[in-house]
């Protein structure tokens, strides 16, 4: 969620702080949830050295219109970002359309997928770097649909840096009915929200 220019404006502030850290990340203007929901990420490891990876909306949008091995540039291939097989296409299309609610229209599915994509890339070409800065151990926290070790981050990762050794955490509000895409995972009770699909209703 953080840019690298994000990052890099907390490494020198009070980290505790949860309004410095706010206006600092001008989180206001983000469009995510409030940031008290994510602060104790931050207080967990208040020393840890903290990178950003996130994509801007330019090379997403790019990315929707061309691919996303255009927009990643040098190593694409290495990223795991040649033209998918058709099926997995057609796989990661439809997880696209149930993320957002059966909203979108489908036309715009493939560029989505790109997106998705250029974003676990860019997020694992920043957790290489983190590695080789700081020595690791590395964290990156995800979302679930990042962490997949079937062709996000995990596999990426794998992909271009063989040695490294990746663990992938999923977390859970249910028990799910087959193997999830994950090393290990986590069952959590369910958070009480109201359904972010009525929005598309």
């Amino acid at each position: 969620m953080l840019t690298p220019g994000q990052a890099d404006a907390i490494r020198n502030i009070d980290r505790m702080d949860q309004t410095l850290m706010a206006d600092t990340l001008a989180w206001d203007q983000s469009g995510w949830p409030d940031f008290a929901m994510y602060h104790s990420i931050f207080t967990a490891a208040p020393d840890a050295t903290v990178y950003g990876a996130a994509v801007g909306r330019d090379d997403l949008m790019s990315a929707m219109q061309e691919t996303a091995a255009v927009v990643f540039g040098d190593n694409a291939a290495a990223f795991l970002l040649d033209p998918l097989p058709e099926d997995q296409q057609a796989t990661r299309e439809e997880l696209q359309f149930t993320a957002h609610c059966d909203a979108l229209p489908r036309e715009m599915l493939p560029g989505m997928v790109e997106a998705q994509r250029l974003r676990d890339a860019a997020f694992s070409r920043t957790t290489l770097q983190a590695l080789d800065e700081t020595g690791g151990p590395v964290v990156v926290i995800t979302g679930n649909g990042h962490a997949r070790t079937d062709w996000a981050v995990p596999a990426k990762i794998q992909s271009a840096r063989p040695n490294v050794t990746v663990l992938s955490i999923g977390q859970l509000e249910a028990h799910p009915e087959d193997t999830p895409p994950y090393d290990l995972w986590l069952i959590t009770d369910p958070v009480d929200r109201p359904d972010p699909c009525l929005n598309f209703r």
